[in-house]
């Protein structure tokens, strides 16, 4: 079984943004990035499946930048088979980037593609499902626990209600949500191997994948600054207080 997990290059969870100073973005210069966490999630899974015996290749696929290829060695050392690297310095709409996903699976036939339920930087949670509805291939979304059993997967998935448990048949796509997993970290001798395992690089245009953006950016601001708060001495007085904030 051949397994298709998309990375992405994010900046890493633990830096603060800066927005430019002319609001057109958020300034990526000098900030350390790092792989998305739900993809390297979805990685973990679909590694663990392979330790099982259940998964014969994992190939980690990114689309972005030619530095995007220090997310996909990230993948490789963790123990991916193989990375395809879709290079374009062009920053990607979800449906835009689930079309060009769509074209590397038609060359690759993967049985499942396992991926991050969302990116930390666009928080869009929208490119697994879109995936889905192109290639018409069921889908399980925020999956917090997966089995594998021949063409079918059986994925537990945190709802409102609670947990909700369906079963898809394959090939399928799978979103990672947080408790599905925690990622390994990679070994400096695998760190080594990685370095040597194959990376293909292909540009986006020769996909065949129309990139045209359906949105523009207008401005780009940092969340207001939060407001110091007070002290009560009574329950009534907090609940004047917050009436006459107007939350209640």
């Amino acid at each position: 079984m051949k397994v298709l997990v998309p990375v992405k290059r994010v900046i890493d969870s633990n830096v603060k943004a800066r927005v430019k100073s002319d609001q057109s973005g958020v300034d990526l210069a000098n900030v350390k990035m790092s792989i998305n966490p739900f993809c390297e999630i979805a990685v973990e899974e679909a590694i663990r499946l392979k330790e099982k015996g259940i998964v014969t290749e994992i190939v980690a696929v990114s689309i972005g930048p030619a530095a995007a290829q220090e997310t996909i060695r990230t993948a490789l050392a963790m123990g991916a088979d193989r990375g395809i690297l879709v290079q374009t310095d062009q920053d990607l709409e979800p449906l835009e980037v689930a079309k060009s996903l769509k074209a590397v699976i038609a060359e690759e036939s993967p049985n499942l593609v396992i991926m991050g339920k969302q990116a930390i930087d666009g928080d869009n949670n929208a490119t697994g499902q879109m995936l889905a509805a192109l290639l018409d291939w069921p889908q399980a979304t925020f999956a917090s626990a997966l089995e594998l059993s021949g063409d079918t997967a059986k994925v537990t998935r945190e709802v409102d209600g609670g947990l909700q448990t369906v079963e898809v048949a394959l090939p399928a796509i799978i979103t990672a949500d947080l408790r599905l997993n925690e990622p390994r970290y990679a070994s400096l001798p695998n760190i080594m191997k990685a370095k040597k395992k194959p990376l293909d690089v292909k540009e986006l245009s020769t996909l065949g994948v129309d990139v045209t953006p359906h949105l523009k950016v207008l401005k780009v601001t940092e969340p207001p600054k939060r407001s110091a708060g007070v002290k009560v001495e009574t329950a009534g007085d907090l609940v004047t207080n917050l009436k006459t904030a107007g939350v209640l």
